[in-house]
Order: structure tokens, then C-alpha cells, then sequence
């Protein structure tokens, strides 16, 4: 029996709750999720690693922030500090990835253009989140953030995931381009993003209404990213350059609608290349760590086409010839 299963049954102990409990299925996460019986009726258990501190804790304190922005959140039922445990709101099992899959062409079009116009719902909080001094207000895609996922994915795709790190000559000139890259779009880090908004962590709820979840790691960074997330996060083929041209437009107007100043829609464009770069491959160092050191081989799929995405993003913003090289290499 595990330490997380232990925590949540005494926990239910205490509240006087049935000890009925059905383990849900985490995907890249260190926490362990519970379908559970709460108050005559189902809730989420979140257990984590460790006790936390209320006030410092980043699930909390986002979910707060999003709330008061109207943003489409699990409510919090409950928590245990010294447990290390939250209770949510149950949203059910439609998540929306899934929904997209099994849905007709008309339907899939649908779903995507509803999550992305929750995006500028989301960048629309930023400045509440100051105004509150919320977490997330407090962390940012700096330069060092940047590096530090960059550098994860050359050490945990190379490395740990081929064995084969790069030539002391190849790795010198790409993690010189990695630093350039990491620098320019630590400029353009100036609206609240979700950090992890795929189509994963974006659910149907009873009523069919898109709901956001694992959202505490929100963050200010570059308009682009929860965009490129959406749009390119484990696609087992890369979309057309005039599909993802056109939910470019479809988020830039939804921006205007919302009171947003208008973006010039090829600064844009050349700004979500660059975002593409950096979040893909970080994407790609997630999926050759959880599937070389946790077994989850389903990610490894998901590989090719980042590469794909990446290298297709890199020959249009032309700046960066030894990730260029090694891309060829991984592609042949």
C-alpha cells in the first residue's frame, strides 16, 4: 500500500467520509489522483509527495487567481496541509483530447477554436494576478527558465534517453544557440500563461462546457506559448502551415475582442516560430524522460513529429544552423 493511498484514507478518516476510493490514472505527474466519495457525492483527491503550506502553495493559490477571474476552474473542496492533500471539484472523464479524437472534422474545428479562445481569457488575468501578488505574477519564462528546459531536453533526449550525448564541438555551438533563443524570448515574456495548456489538461464538463485543469504552474511568458502548447503539444502528425496560420488569426481576433490591443500578425507569426523551437523541444525532453526513467513508452510517438514541427519552425526563422544539423540527423 502506498504512502499517498495511506495519507488519503486516513484523511477521509478524519472527515468522517466513506473510505471508497478508485486510483485515476496520472500522466507526467509526481502527484497521485483519487476518484473518491465526498459528501454523498464524487470528488478529485489530489495527494502530493509532501505536506505544503497553504499560503505557498501554487495549486491553491492559481485556482484562486483563475476563480476571481472567471476563468473555468475545478473548485477546491477542501485540503490537509500536513497530509499533503487538496479535494476538487469532480469534472468527470471527458477530457478533451479524447473528445477531438472520436469527433468529426466540423466537431474537432469547434472543440479547438473554444480552447483557444480561452487563452486570452487567461492573459487577460495578468493583471490581477500582479494586483494580487499571486504565485504565478512572480515566476516568468526568464532566460534561465528557458536554458533550464532546453538544456533538459539535450541532456534527457541524447543522454539519457539514446545514450549518446552530442561531441563536445556540437554541443558548445547548440547550447550557444539555445542561450540566443532562451534570451529573445525572455523579451516577449509579458502575459500570464497557463504553462502546460494541451489539450490534455482541458476537459468536458456534465454540461459540455470546457474546463481548465492542471493550471498551478501558470506563469508570465510570451503571448505565443499557450497557443503553440494547444497547437502543437503530442500531435502524431504536424499540421499545415495554413492551419496553424489560420488559428493564429482566429487568437489574434479573439484578443481584440477582448480589449487587447491588435498584434501585427507576422511579428506574431515569426515570435510563435520561435516559441515552437523552445517549447517543442522542451516537450521532447518530457517524453525521453518519463519514457527512460519511468517507463511511459507511450510518449516516445509523440518524438518524430516535434522534431518535424521543430525543424520546419527553424528553417523559417533561418538563425540557428547547428540545431538545424542535428535535426537533419534525428530526421534521416
Amino acid at each position: 500500500m502506498s504512502d499517498f493511498l495511506e495519507r488519503l484514507e486516513q484523511f477521509l478518516a478524519y472527515r468522517g467520509e466513506s473510505p471508497q476510493i478508485d486510483q485515476l490514472t496520472p500522466d507526467a505527474s509526481t502527484r497521485e489522483y483519487f476518484r473518491i466519495s465526498w459528501k454523498r457525492e464524487s470528488a478529485i483527491a489530489c495527494v502530493y509527495p509532501e505536506s505544503f503550506i497553504a499560503a505557498e502553495q501554487p495549486y491553491l493559490d492559481v485556482t484562486k487567481l483563475f476563480s476571481t477571474c472567471d476563468l473555468p476552474v475545478a473548485r477546491v473542496l477542501d485540503f490537509d496541509e500536513s497530509l499533503g492533500i487538496i479535494i476538487i471539484e469532480d469534472l468527470g472523464d471527458r477530457i478533451l483530447r479524447d473528445e477531438i479524437k472520436d469527433s468529426p472534422p466540423a466537431r474537432r474545428d469547434e472543440l479547438v477554436n473554444a480552447a483557444i479562445d480561452l487563452i486570452p481569457r487567461i492573459q487577460a488575468a495578468t493583471k490581477t494576478a500582479f494586483e494580487t501578488k499571486s504565485i504565478a505574477s512572480r515566476l516568468r519564462f526568464d532566460a534561465e527558465k528557458l536554458s533550464w528546459e532546453l538544456d533538459f531536453f539535450k541532456t534527457h533526449y541524447f543522454t539519457t534517453l539514446k545514450q549518446q550525448p552530442l561531441d563536445a564541438r556540437t554541443d558548445a555551438a547548440v547550447t550557444a544557440e539555445f542561450a540566443a533563443l532562451a534570451r529573445e524570448l525572455e523579451t516577449r515574456a509579458s502575459v500570464l500563461c497557463h504553462r502546460d495548456f494541451h489539450a490534455a489538461n482541458l476537459m468536458l464538463d456534465k454540461k459540455g462546457d470546457l474546463r481548465i485543469i492542471d493550471h498551478q504552474d501558470a506563469r508570465i511568458g510570451s503571448p505565443t506559448y499557450d497557443l503553440v502548447s494547444l497547437l502543437l503539444d503530442r500531435v502524431l502528425e504536424p499540421p499545415s502551415p495554413e492551419w496553424l496560420a489560420e488559428k493564429r488569426e482566429r487568437f489574434l481576433e479573439s484578443r481584440v475582442k477582448l480589449g487587447f490591443e491588435p498584434l501585427d500578425e507576422a511579428s506574431f507569426a515569426a515570435e510563435f516560430r520561435l516559441q515552437t523551437i523552445q517549447r517543442c523541444l522542451k516537450a521532447v525532453g518530457t517524453f525521453s524522460f518519463q519514457s527512460a526513467n519511468r517507463g511511459k513508452t507511450y510518449f516516445l510517438p509523440f518524438i518524430k513529429p516535434m522534431f518535424q514541427i521543430v525543424l520546419r519552425a527553424v528553417e523559417n526563422v533561418d538563425i540557428y544552423p547547428s540545431l538545424r544539423s542535428i535535426l537533419y540527423d534525428e530526421l534521416r
